[in-house]
């Protein structure tokens, strides 16, 4: 079994900042991409940034520039710095990982995390 596990989320102010953090644990080979999700109330879940197993990362034009996405891979973790945070931005925040195992490859997802932006 695999589990995700996410953390970080909160309430802040407009401009003020925080950090996703999303750690996998069971039984994983390796992990290819790791990404983050948002959802917002009566919206679609939208991609936010994503990075490769490289290091390679793309992000959405609404968050360039103001949020960084990382990878520990010794310790499976993916993080999101959300730093001039914006009411827009509020929405519950998934991370999902795609993890080599020993009977093929599966997308995985945390539980989700809300981020409350006040104006």
């Amino acid at each position: 079994q695999v589990q995700l596990v996410e953390s970080g989320g909160g309430l802040v102010q407009a401009g003020g900042f925080l950090r996703l953090s999303c750690t996998a644990s069971g039984s994983i080979f390796s992990i290819n991409d790791m990404s983050w999700y948002r959802q917002a109330p009566g919206k679609q879940r939208e991609l936010v940034a994503s990075i490769t197993k490289g290091g390679s990362t793309n992000y959405a034009d609404s968050v360039k520039g103001r949020f960084t996405i990382s990878r520990d891979n010794a310790k499976n973790t993916v993080y999101l710095q959300m730093n001039s945070l914006k009411p827009g931005d509020t929405a519950v925040y998934y991370c999902n990982q795609r993890i080599v195992r020993w009977t093929g490859t599966y997308d995985y997802w945390g539980q989700g995390t809300q981020v409350t932006v006040s104006s």
